[in-house]
This record gives C-alpha cells, structure tokens and sequence, in this order.
C-alpha cells in the first residue's frame, strides 16, 4: 500500500498545513485526509513547476522545498521564507548545503532558483558556520537520494531534526546521526511510500506550560515527550512553578508568587527561541527583575511594545530585554507581531485586569490548533470574534 503513498498522523489543523498541503497539491500531489489528524499524500504525478507564489511567500517553510525539489527533480525555484516577521532570515547556510552539493543557486527578485547541472546532487562534507535547524533539515532532504555519502558538521540537535531523519528513513533513506552535531546521509537511488506519526510540538505544550504558571493555574499536558520539554520545565521550575514529570505527560502547578528569573535562548538544548515571548509574559508576574537574552534572531521584542501598552514595565536594548516584574497588568488593544508573539499576548490577556483585545489572530492559526477552544476548555474567558468593518481581520478578545 505504502509504495508510493505517505501516511502521516498527528498532522496539526493549523494555516501552516493548510497552504502546505495546498502547495503539494498545485505540484500534482493527490491528498486524502483519512480523519482530522491522519493524511494520505501521493506524490506519483508530481511534476517539477513553480511552486505558488501567493502561497509560498506566507510561510517559512517555503525554503524546505529547495532541498526537496532538488533531490526529486535535479533543480527548486521558490519564494524566500515568509511566515512572521521578527528578523531577517539569512539563507546563506541553505544555499551553502546545496552548492557543496552541487547545485548551482541564485537568489533574485525575491526567488531562490537552484540547478543541479547533470539533474542529482552528489554527496559532500558540509561545515555549518553556525547552528541552523532549517539549514541542517533542508540538506538533509536534498542529500537523501543524492549520489554517494554527505556529512553535515555543526548540525541542529533540536528534536525535529531527529523526527525528521526517522520519517525519511521509514521511507528508505539512509541518516545517521541525528540528534547528535554530525549527521551522516547515505544517498539513495530513490524513496518509497510508509506511515509515519509526527512528535508532539514541544512549542504548543511549552506555551500551554507557561499559560498555567503565569495565571496561577493548573494543568496537564498529555500525549508529550517530556524530555523535549526539559529546558522549559528547569526555567519554571526557578520561577517557582511546580513541575513534575511522567511517563507521556506533565503537570504544571502555578505558584502563588512567582520568582524572577534570567532566560537566553540558544540552539536545543537550550531555552528554545520560539518560547522567549510566552516567557516575556510570565515574568511581567515575577517579582524583581528579569533579564532574557535573544541569542538567535536580531528583532524578537517587537511584542515587549505591546506588554507596555498593558502596563508592563520593560526595557529593550539590542538582544537582551529588562523586565521589571511585579506589577499588575492592565487590558488594552495589542496586537500578535508574529505566532509566538500573539500567544504571549493571550498569556497576558488571561493575566490581565479587564478585556484584552488582540489584533492580527491569523498569526496565532499559523501554529496553534484550536488554541482558543483549548484555553476555554481550561477555565479561559476567551472568544474569536469578527471585526465588523474587516471580515479577514479576526481578532482575540478575553474578558478578565
């Protein structure tokens, strides 16, 4: 059956999936959604064409389609990366990987265009000049059936990378490694159908984590890996929260009075960049002041603006953000700046004395499923409504 079908489960109903799948779709992929969260795609009349532009320009992981395309076709045309705008997104490690490998890349007005000159890659030794998930995922993709051995050095540890390396090999490619800062790939002649069940998101259950211990809640996360989770349960655990462990899930006690506490994000397992905004919006709780270094991207406090608008007391100077904690947050109109952006909003809008209005949702759909439905179920007083005078501008709205 699995000969030339994909089946993969745990798929989230998020925009993201949507326009990826819409994408795979416009490339002659046939999709055929089995129940909610389990998908069959098969990719038999796929044929090299440009990938949408309308689409591919909304959403990061447009640049993961260089390194498919040029291991299926020999050659990719896409969009940069879209998606949120906290920074500039520099591709130079991408177009490193497929140069080592062969492919000749050109990046004008707007496009990434790569060419394998003879149509296949060929295996190399590739150096990282620092550590990049996209990057170490993207060559992984190209690599997989590139002719002979590829070696990437100072490769993404993050847990994808490994979740990654297992679906490709479920489907006959050769990596080794993953996990680790060297991944070995044995190029392929071609691969094959399987099935194959996603991790869960150590983001989403990260963010819901911090939501409990910021609003003085309670909570269970099941069906999670929790030692993915371990660089967020060690810096809750500082601010005073409770966390304790089990086999598949996590509970999470809020503490009456929460500590300060001092956060820099770093490449896994480090504090995870994608979690720096929720924990923004913790330490406005804090007692005293806390200090979050960005140790990724350049412009991530855009969002520390709009805590101010409700109160919070906030310094921002290049990569690091002071946060005087302690005092009492106030409802207000703000908006989500980016995905992660928007969830620390609604963390302080659950915290917050009177209605909070959040502007830009779209952001949020991006990469939470239901995550409204999912905090009324756990006590929020939180609702989507639609503006009047703009039916495509959804906003959050949470009444303290």
């Amino acid at each position: 059956m699995y000969k030339y079908v994909v089946k993969g489960e745990n798929i989230p109903q998020i925009s993201d999936t949507d326009m990826l799948l819409t994408i795979l779709t416009g490339l002659g992929a046939k999709v055929r959604f089995i129940n909610r969260s389990t998908i069959d795609i098969d990719c038999r009349n796929v044929r090299f064409q440009d990938a949408p532009f309308d689409l591919t320009r909304k959403i990061r992981a447009s640049y993961y389609l260089i390194g498919a395309m040029l291991g299926r076709f020999g050659r990719a045309k896409t969009t940069m990366p879209g998606g949120c705008n906290f920074g500039v997104r520099p591709i130079e490690q991408h177009v490193k990987g497929m140069t080592a490998l062969g492919a000749m890349v050109d990046i004008k007005n707007g496009f990434v265009y790569a060419d394998a000159p003879d149509g296949r890659l060929r295996g190399a030794r590739i150096y990282l000049d620092k550590v990049s998930v996209g990057a170490t995922m993207n060559i992984m993709l190209a690599a997989a059936t590139a002719q002979g051995r590829t070696i990437i050095e100072n490769a993404a540890r993050e847990p994808h990378i490994v979740d990654l390396a297992n679906f490709l090999n479920q489907m006959g490619a050769d990596i080794r490694g993953a996990g680790t800062d060297t991944v070995k790939i044995n190029g392929v002649e071609r691969l094959h159908g399987g099935s194959y069940s996603i991790i869960p998101d150590q983001i989403e259950a990260g963010t819901y984590m911090v939501a409990a211990a910021a609003t003085g809640g309670e909570i269970l996360v099941k069906n999670v890996i929790p030692k993915h989770l371990e660089c967020i349960s060690a810096k809750l655990r500082e601010t005073g929260t409770i966390v304790q462990e089990y086999e598949d899930s996590v509970l999470v006690k809020g503490a009456s009075t929460l500590r300060k506490a001092n956060v820099k994000t770093l490449p896994y397992p480090g504090f995870p960049t994608d979690m720096q905004p929720q924990m923004g919006a913790l330490l406005c709780m804090a007692q005293g002041n806390s200090i979050i270094t960005e140790g990724i991207y350049d412009n991530r406090f855009k969002y520390i603006n709009e805590l101010r608008k409700m109160g919070a007391e906030c310094q921002v100077e290049g990569r690091v953000a002071v946060i005087e904690g302690g005092r009492k947050l106030t409802g207000a109109l703000v908006q989500a700046c980016d995905l992660r952006a928007g969830a620390a909003m609604v963390i302080a809008g659950m915290c917050a004395v009177g209605t909070t209005t959040i502007e830009d949702v779209h952001f949020i759909e991006r990469g939470y499923e239901n995550f409204v439905g999912k905090l009324r179920a756990l006590g929020a007083e939180i609702e989507v409504v639609n503006d009047e005078e703009d039916e495509m501008n959804e906003h959050i709205i949470y009444v303290g």
